[in-house]
């Protein structure tokens, strides 16, 4: 494992000692590494919806859906796959 030293504000300080108490962290270290995970995975998940979105209305043939039953049905399933809610 690497070290990474971060400088912080004397405030984020404050909110993250208040965090930690209050979501039963029992280190900086360990809140600062899942709010990271927590952020990577957000990212993955936006990403996952922009490229959802971009295949929206790509359909070009007739299906025995509609078009916007089977965009539902895929965003279902991607959301299901990322575990989104």
């Amino acid at each position: 494992m690497e070290t990474v030293t971060l400088k912080r504000e004397e405030k984020l300080l404050k909110d993250i000692d208040g965090s930690i108490k209050n979501h039963r962290y029992s280190t900086r270290t360990e809140f600062i590494r899942d709010a990271i995970r927590s952020k990577l995975s957000n990212l993955e998940k936006e990403e996952a919806i922009r490229k959802l979105a971009g295949l929206k209305g790509t359909l070009t043939r007739k299906t025995r859906m509609d078009e916007e039953k089977a965009g539902e049905l895929a965003f279902m399933q991607i959301a299901k796959k990322l575990n989104l809610d």
